[in-house]
């Protein structure tokens, strides 16, 4: 683009040709191939044969595999990813449209067999395998079914667990008490994978982690009730959890994996492929299906309420007015979606009123504190305002600060390290949802910048001391929902200039110098996937529109005038703009680090607009 004003003004047109007719923007929520490979897997399992969607899905996947045969969860994973790949492999088996000696299945194969076969797989990996009978549950549980009856009290209970947590584990608590299995004519056979016979050693249980099993039996042996009742009631209460959480389309807390494993475990207790309650889940993952380059794409969730609040905050904070067609239509989709009824966050916030925004389309009981801030900003110039709707969402997002002064993302206080020891790889972005740099950082940028609560309220000040608190030695703060640093970085230095923090201060100049020493010799910014693997920054070594926009938003924000970085950084952004390569695919999000990376397609348009606009505004006015 020639100058800010064109790139700017092709953002926006873009943004107005995608808006959809309810106001919002779908676009994709895309998280590589496990979710199409585990619709293949569901459909033949259930016998449900939707072929058409069968064979798009094998053809999206097969379009990804890597030369050497191996499927990867993001472009500089090294050889590839042995989970993926396995479950790549099992599914195109799976679909029934290909055999074990098709070329692309006998590389997959190989990168398989050489990665040390199936005992090497995720444990979710294999979760799936013992669901669809081709690896063997563990005789003794890893969470035993009756951690559901434990009182509040005990270290580790059933909601000492994070939202996501309990969404996935209470169905795979049902699937392992009852060791369910089924198979069908469509069931590969993987016994050449199987490299080691006793898979009872293959769930790798820690040691840690066996000490702390070994208290909750002791606690469950404490519960009053003969053990057979005990689990039977067990079994109940997990399933009216899973049943009380059903969104309106059929989904369990609106999620793919919560739903696919609600399925079995809906299996396991008796309940029928025809029954509704299945059907209705079937139907509702399936209304989650879009399309990427001509290929289905099964979608984890849908991301609405986010790219719209997102988007109708970038286009306002742009020039355009709240009376605007395309913004009116994209608040009055956000006013519908507020959230009225409690969720499970009620459990350790009692004292407050829903009031907050959920994520996805469909979601009505789940709401998270970035949504809730994100769809704030965006109705906040509404006039004349829509109070109720704005004071129940302020109170609920106070409501949702942790006692250590940061903000999670959906549940408060919910941060036992107890429950890391739990054997899933990577449990930490699972089990607990603690205060993260991002998720606070943008909380006190939106009570600095669209509130009048005081830079001085004790809300503030607690937020301030997290941050200050929670940055890195060489600068930089993680960030848990995004990739990575950079992400951190950018929401913590936005926020606490937003509250009163002067750019003198030593933490921001810190942050600064580490932000200029990352920058890449075109201008712009990158960071690798590696980064929430190996708990440190790790460059990309190219650049990217959403990082390089994520660093010059910040540094514009702690900058009097632009500095030659800046103006580099400006220089590259508005070049890429209309660029479509791998970097603009590359995930700038995720929701498991080393298993789950998210590319969101609309942050392409939303950050690098808002870097435009503000640097625009402060520099250009």
């Amino acid at each position: 683009m020639s100058n800010i004003t064109n790139g700017i003004k092709w953002i926006v047109d873009k943004l107005r040709k995608d808006q959809s007719p309810d106001g919002s923007w779908n676009y994709p929520f895309e998280t590589g191939i496990s979710t199409d490979a585990y619709m293949i897997i569901l459909l033949r399992t259930l016998e449900i044969n939707d072929e058409e969607l069968i064979r798009g899905l094998c053809k999206r996947i097969l379009n990804q595999q890597e030369k050497n045969g191996a499927w990867k969860l993001f472009y500089d994973e090294k050889e590839g990813n042995l989970s993926t790949t396995l479950e790549a492999y099992y599914s195109l088996l799976f679909s029934g449209y290909y055999c074990k000696e098709h070329q692309s299945l006998q590389a997959a194969k190989k990168f398989i067999l050489a990665k040390g076969g199936l005992k090497n797989v995720s444990t979710f990996t294999k979760i799936m395998l013992a669901i669809t009978g081709e690896y063997k549950w563990p005789s003794r549980s890893s969470l035993p079914i009756e951690v559901i009856l434990l009182p509040p009290l005990f270290p580790v209970n059933f909601y000492s667990f994070s939202v996501f947590g309990r969404a996935n584990l209470t169905p795979i608590m049902i699937l392992a008490a009852k060791k369910f299995s089924i198979r069908t004519k469509y069931t590969p056979n993987l016994t050449e994978l199987h490299l080691k016979r006793d898979e009872e050693e293959q769930w790798n249980y820690s040691n840690e982690w066996r000490s702390i099993l070994s208290s909750i039996e002791d606690g469950v042996k404490r519960l009053v009730g003969i053990p057979k009742e005990l689990r039977n009631l067990a079994l109940k209460r997990a399933e009216k959890y899973m049943l009380d959480r059903i969104e309106p389309d059929g989904t369990f807390y609106s999620y793919f994996s919560s739903t696919f494993l609600m399925i079995f475990a809906l299996l396991s207790l008796g309940y029928k492929k025809s029954d509704s309650i299945i059907t209705r889940a079937i139907e509702g993952i399936k209304a989650m299906k879009c399309k990427i380059e001509g290929f289905p794409h099964m979608q984890y969730t849908t991301a609405n309420v986010w790219n719209t609040s997102l988007i109708s905050f970038a286009l306002q904070s742009a020039g355009m007015s709240p009376e605007d067609p395309m913004i009116k239509r994209a608040n009055d989709y956000l006013l519908k979606r507020q959230h009225q009824k409690f969720g499970d966050w009620v459990i350790h916030n009692p004292n407050s009123l829903p009031g907050g925004w959920g994520f996805s389309d469909v979601n009505t009981m789940n709401p998270d504190v970035d949504d809730t801030t994100a769809s704030l900003r965006s109705i906040s110039r509404i006039s004349p305002p829509e109070l109720a709707a704005w004071n129940s969402g302020i109170r609920w997002t106070i409501s949702m600060q942790n006692d250590d002064g940061g903000w999670p993302a959906f549940e408060k206080n919910t941060d036992s390290k107890l429950l890391t020891y739990l054997p899933l790889e990577k449990g930490e972005f699972l089990l607990i949802d603690p205060s993260c740099a991002d998720l606070t950082g943008r909380t006190l940028e939106f009570f600095g910048n669209y509130t009048n609560l005081s830079r001085n309220h004790p809300i503030i000040a607690k937020g301030i001391s997290w941050l200050l608190n929670n940055q890195q030695k060489n600068g930089s703060w993680y960030g848990r929902w995004g990739i990575c640093y950079t992400y951190g970085t950018w929401a913590a230095i936005t926020g606490l200039k937003a509250v009163g923090i002067s750019s003198s201060h030593p933490s921001i100049q810190k942050a600064v110098k580490w932000l200029y020493s990352i920058q890449n010799d075109d201008g712009g910014f990158g960071e690798s996937c590696y980064s929430d693997i190996k708990n440190e920054y790790i460059p990309l070594k190219y650049s990217t529109l959403t990082h390089t926009s994520w660093v010059l938003d910040a540094l514009i924000s702690v900058s009097d005038k632009p500095t030659p970085a800046i103006r580099k950084g400006m220089v590259h952004l508005l070049d890429s703009l209309d660029k479509n390569d791998w970097t603009t695919a590359y995930p700038k999000g995720q929701g498991m680090g080393g298993a789950f990376y998210i590319h969101y397609h609309s942050y392409r348009y939303i950050f690098p607009l808002l870097a435009l606009s503000h640097y625009q505004k402060k520099f250009q006015e």
